[in-house]
């Protein structure tokens, strides 16, 4: 889709960073370059990052280069940490939150709170009837079988080989939710798991310049001179990063003060499990801080690796392949689940009747410790994720309603 802006027919020496970064800002000199990415294979673009005030949250506008002209291509807004362009950032923002801003943040995290709920309730069921049934298959289809059951068949072997990818997507797309990811950080930091971060201050660094109003805020003159300064500066701080075993793809910050360092990150790439960052002063050359992916806690390198995983990000095009696939299964358990539902709705009587629902009260048949621990449980995990707890409760309210109203109907 982006291949004019990602790829150029250009041979010879390549241009050095400084010009390529200068040659960007003259073709957008009314914003200010933080980062940039080399190219680094043959035929590929360099990408300059700018802060662009006019664009959404975690977006920031990328001019490309083509290195060896240090020419700019064009110009596209890019997502997140990845840099992701335009058509991954709809889809992205699709799966996020439908496109409708904050409600629709809201129902992905309700969906996302109860999926591993109804995958481990399928599983139970799926289970029980493998082990009641006669002639139950678990893993495997039953070609003999028709309608109905043919369906049920179809959906509880389909949903059996999907139930831990969905319980594993679940757990990983609630860390970026608002508020059951809200717990889950405060968790995380509570039990020294969160992923550590490279220092950026430069301890000795002088006092940053100030405006002209009561000393408050740099002045802007300033920090421009600032940047360009710096901008001259990537080359060596890029020689000096590689020296120290930054290989690969990467991004390099490009600090507006005296005060931060420059970071070499580097990017996220297929087959790539571990991502390193330095932090070097750009005007001593000195490596302040260093942030190696083996000295990661577990569970940081755990969280990590997931959410790649989940992004399609962690194996590249065969983990996009392999979403895509466990998507469509999901839909087709999602479509047959209620293919057997109307199925079950009386056949006689209003056209609008629908199967009935299980009996109530089906709690009371455990013991009284079994009721009061399943109650804490529930009340925990309600509480660690909201929105499921929430639900959980209206539904109860709602249920416990509509049995009143039919017991005073009936009297």
């Amino acid at each position: 889709v982006y291949s004019d802006y990602l790829q150029t027919d250009s041979t010879g020496q390549i241009a050095s960073l400084n010009n390529q970064i200068r040659s960007a800002q003259q073709y957008r000199p009314d914003l200010t370059v933080s980062a940039v990415r080399p190219a680094t294979e043959p035929g590929e673009t360099t990408r300059v990052l700018f802060t662009d005030p006019s664009l959404g949250e975690s977006e920031r506008l990328a001019v490309f280069v083509d290195p060896v002209m240090a020419k700019p291509v064009g110009e596209l807004a890019v997502y997140g940490s990845s840099s992701s362009l335009p058509v991954r950032t709809w889809i992205s923002q699709l799966h996020r939150n439908l496109h409708l801003g904050e409600p629709g943040r809201l129902y992905s995290e309700l969906a996302a709170s109860w999926m591993w709920v109804v995958a481990l309730g399928g599983v139970y069921l799926w289970f029980r009837r493998y082990r009641t049934a006669r002639n139950a298959r678990l893993l495997t289809m039953d070609r003999t079988s028709t309608g109905r059951r043919r369906t049920l068949n179809w959906h509880g072997v389909v949903g059996i080989w999907i139930a831990v990818a969905l319980v594993f997507l679940s757990a990983t797309g609630l860390t970026w939710s608002t508020y059951a990811g809200e717990n889950v950080t405060n968790l995380r930091t509570a039990l020294s798991w969160t992923t550590p971060s490279v220092a950026k201050t430069l301890g000795d660094a002088p006092p940053p310049a100030t405006g002209g109003h009561e000393g408050h805020g740099t002045a802007p003159a300033a920090a421009g001179m600032m940047t360009d300064t710096n901008v001259g500066r990537v080359d060596t701080v890029l020689g000096i990063a590689r020296y120290h075993g930054i290989t690969g793809p990467v991004e390099v910050s490009i600090p507006a003060n005296a005060e931060t360092a420059f970071t070499v990150t580097q990017t996220r790439q297929p087959w790539v499990f571990s991502n390193n960052t330095i932090a070097i002063d750009g005007a001593t050359q000195k490596v302040t801080d260093e942030l190696w992916f083996s000295d990661w806690p577990l569970a940081a390198k755990l969280s990590a690796w997931g959410i790649q995983l989940h992004m399609g990000l962690l194996f590249g095009l065969a983990n996009q392949i392999a979403l895509a696939a466990l998507a469509l299964a999901l839909v087709s358990v999602v479509i047959r689940g209620y293919v057997m539902w109307w199925r079950r709705r009386p056949t006689r009587g209003s056209d609008w009747a629908v199967g009935s629902a299980p009996a109530r009260g089906g709690i009371r048949n455990l013991s009284p410790f079994s009721i009061v621990a399943l109650t804490a449980l529930t009340a925990l995990i309600g509480w660690f994720v909201p929105l499921l707890g929430i639900s959980l409760l209206a539904f109860l309210l709602i249920d416990t309603s509509v049995a009143a109203f039919k017991r005073r109907a009936t009297i």
